[in-house]
């Protein structure tokens, strides 16, 4: 053993985040104790980011096929056909634990790893999506946090060249320690040029493309599988640090190579870097894998075997490549100014080899550290059944007029223009629809098709009814696609949750998965591709129960898709879906009776098609003017949001059935408020009746005002105020130190 390596002890074994039993596992696996480097490579390839052993049994239930599904999960990135001989690439993934440590350069590297996930397999980004979730506003960090969160997001993907066209942003206490920064990348392709990562052939090489190698990010894979305590800014040098324009060169490079015919299998150098990338490619295609690191191109003298396989350097990747095509694809990359170094070959050995200064620092079985990984069948227990809320107990501590104005203020409702102006969303030419509405809608090159984009969940009600809230995370998701009039296709999921070796959160991520399930089958909607990232948790406290949802559907014809703003004053306003006033679990009941508590609105998944396939033919027939699902805040939130939208007021009448409170911020599910010529209403009213679908006709469009039943009118002027001021006031304390430090 070389004297520059330390010695195998129970100290060192648990520094890598490897348990006891895992380590005799390894003893057993190769008969004699591991060499250092070879053990930093069993903590990369074993740790939950990379292996997925405590969810992986669960994730079988998720339903991953239909006739237009391309590829599902396990390789970089979901593919599905759009038509035309043309493929829809795309994927969502977490970098939760470095943004919470260094918020930019966490957030901004987020979306780098997804961007090279759906360029790897051979389609250029067109859009980007994230979803955040930040502590509760008065804790010491949360400012400085989204500071530089969006700024990272944005100085990425702004400089990269890609819109980001939508998201979504809440803030808890439960994510005080540590926040959620979900980044979802999505790209087009042609369907009969798609690339794999599994490698192919023994003895082709294997290539190393683009940056060098630092010495950044080391062990961050294992920094994400862990709970954080009190030694998180300790953790600072496993954050990668990013470079937008390099990746600009490396996707143009990546492109332009995929046409010669070399790329035999090609893979993102992401989580445990340089070696997942061979493990995976090697593993996935049953061969062999030998690493010379004597030829990685490194930016830094005196690198490590060790460092240089864990390092998580950014914009680099690795392929397997046709021999013959060697001098055709170099001269690409130098074209480019990108490395493009021989690293390496495949062989049929089974065996993951690496070399350096002539020694051997690891020989290890590469199937049993890729897809032959540990798998754990965790204990947890089945949560206790929320009991619902009468809203008929539920007295409302102030008037209808008050309770929106403060709804509209609150960090979860209010406007994040702040945030979204922040981001390009409109370079490159194609966004139709950029953030505000219910989906971001983007046009397909120079045809009438496009894709509707969405990111959705309410932890809320994951956290009150695992099952339930998984279920109408899919759902919502599918109505807010629905909602702009596309054909929901398919799910890319980011499933964040606590610590799983605890059975209580283990609960919520099984219950989470088979809501996601049933939702998923019953409205057709395959899940595709998608990230699981736990231990989630600082100081034994986890977060909500947070199982992202990104949805993509399908528009034959953009200039048919809807948009949430109320176009004209004279329309009839109708409500299609059953109004029940479900209060539990609900925004109103949270902000302003400071009561967390029920069970969330339960989700009807066949009412939810039927509705929406509804909706969306009434879009598609152009028989409506504005449309805009209903979920947080209810029906008064989801009327004020079309209001503000369009800068046109509203009338609605309320039910003399339901208490106003309940019939205004109720948050039953399979709802759709929308608008439509008064000559056009009741013919509307009739169909729905004959589809099985609630309708009704509840007020017109109009005037400066709101007006919600017999309640005093509230002028669109103060609405406006009370939503756009909350988060420019609160984040002007945030100073560009924040944003960059």
């Amino acid at each position: 053993m070389s004297p520059r390596e330390p010695e195998i002890t129970p100290e060192l074994v648990a520094a890598h985040g490897l348990k006891p039993d895992e380590y005799e596992r390894i003893l057993v696996l190769l008969g004699r104790p591991p060499r250092f480097t070879e053990l930093g490579i069993f903590s990369a390839m074993w740790n939950e980011h990379c292996s997925y052993k405590s969810s992986r049994l669960h994730l079988r239930k998720l339903p991953t096929k239909a006739p237009w599904v391309i590829q599902g999960p396990g390789e970089n990135a979901g593919v599905i056909d759009i038509g035309d001989g043309l493929a829809c690439v795309f994927k969502m993934e977490s970098h939760n634990h470095p943004s919470y440590i260094e918020p930019y350069q966490g957030a901004a590297t987020g979306v780098g790893g997804i961007l090279r996930d759906v360029f790897t397999m051979g389609a250029r980004p067109v859009a980007c999506l994230n979803l955040l979730r930040f502590g509760a506003p008065d804790h010491s960090r949360t400012r400085h946090l989204v500071a530089g969160v969006v700024a990272g997001i944005g100085g990425y993907g702004n400089s990269f060249g890609v819109p980001t066209v939508g998201g979504s942003t809440n803030f808890h206490t439960r994510y005080d320690g540590n926040i959620l920064v979900n980044a979802m990348a999505v790209g087009i392709a042609r369907t009969d040029e798609i690339f794999y990562a599994k490698a192919t052939g023994v003895g082709n090489k294997v290539v190393y493309l683009g940056s060098k190698t630092g010495r950044d990010g080391i062990h961050g894979a294992t920094m994400a599988s862990a709970t954080f305590e009190a030694d998180a800014e300790e953790k600072r040098p496993t954050v990668q640090v990013g470079d937008p324009f390099t990746e600009k060169l490396l996707l143009e490079a990546c492109l332009e190579l995929m046409k010669t015919g070399a790329v035999v299998a090609i893979q993102d150098m992401g989580a445990a870097g340089l070696t997942s990338s061979a493990v995976e490619m090697g593993a996935k295609g049953d061969l062999g894998i030998r690493l010379d690191l004597d030829r990685v191109p490194c930016r830094e003298t005196g690198m490590t075997a060790y460092e240089m396989l864990l390092s998580e350097s950014q914009e680099r990747m690795l392929m397997v490549l046709d021999p013959a095509k060697q001098d055709e694809a170099e001269a690409i990359f130098r074209k480019w100014g990108l490395d493009f170094e021989v690293v390496g070959e495949t062989t049929d050995t089974l065996r993951f080899v690496v070399t350096h200064n002539g020694e051997t620092k690891a020989d290890l079985p590469i199937k049993e550290l890729g897809d032959a990984a540990p798998r754990y069948d965790r204990p947890y227990a089945t949560p206790a059944e929320p009991l619902p809320l009468d809203p008929a107990e539920i007295t409302p501590p102030v008037d209808t007029a008050t309770a929106l104005l403060r709804l509209l203020a609150t960090p979860d409702l209010c406007s994040k223009r702040w945030i979204s102006e922040q981001y390009d969303s409109l370079i490159l030419g194609n966004t139709a629809q950029p953030p505000g509405g219910d989906a971001a809608v983007i046009r397909i090159g120079d045809g009438p098709k496009g894709l509707a984009l969405t990111t959705d969940v309410t932890e809320r009600y994951c956290a009150a009814d695992p099952y339930e809230g998984g279920k109408q995370a899919v759902a919502e998701a599918w109505r807010n696609l629905t909602a702009v009039g596309a054909l929901p296709r398919a799910v890319t999921d980011n499933l964040n949750f606590g610590n799983p070796e605890r059975p209580e959160i283990m609960a919520e991520l099984v219950f989470c998965i088979e809501g996601i399930a049933e939702a998923c089958k019953a409205l057709d909607f395959p899940v595709v591709s998608g990230n699981v990232s736990l231990y989630n948790e600082s100081s034994g406290r986890a977060i909500l129960p947070t199982p992202s949802i990104g949805g993509v559907g399908v528009l034959e014809d953009v200039s048919r898709s809807a948009t949430i703003a109320i176009k004209r004053p004279g329309d009839a306003i109708l409500l299609l879906g059953e109004t029940r006033g479900w209060l539990g679990r609900s925004l109103y009941l949270r902000e302003l009776c400071g009561r967390e508590e029920g069970a969330p609105p339960p989700v009807d998944l066949e009412a939810e098609k039927r509705t929406g396939d509804f909706v969306r033919a009434l879009i598609i027939n152009r028989a409506l003017t504005a449309v805009h699902d209903l979920s947080d805040g209810g029906l008064a939130v989801a009327l004020a949001e079309m209001a503000l939208a369009g800068g046109i007021g509203a009338a609605i009448a309320l039910p003399a059935s339901l208490a106003t409170h309940a019939a205004l911020f109720g948050e039953d599910q399979a709802r759709y408020i929308v608008t439509a010529a008064t000559e056009k209403a009741e013919a509307i009213r009739i169909e729905a009746g004959n589809a099985g679908v609630a309708c009704e006709i509840i007020g017109v469009t109009g005037g400066a005002a709101l007006t919600l039943g017999t309640e005093p009118s509230i002028l669109l002027d103060e609405l406006e105020r009370a939503h756009e001021t909350w988060l420019p006031v609160y984040m002007a304390g945030a100073t560009n130190a924040d944003a960059q430090s």
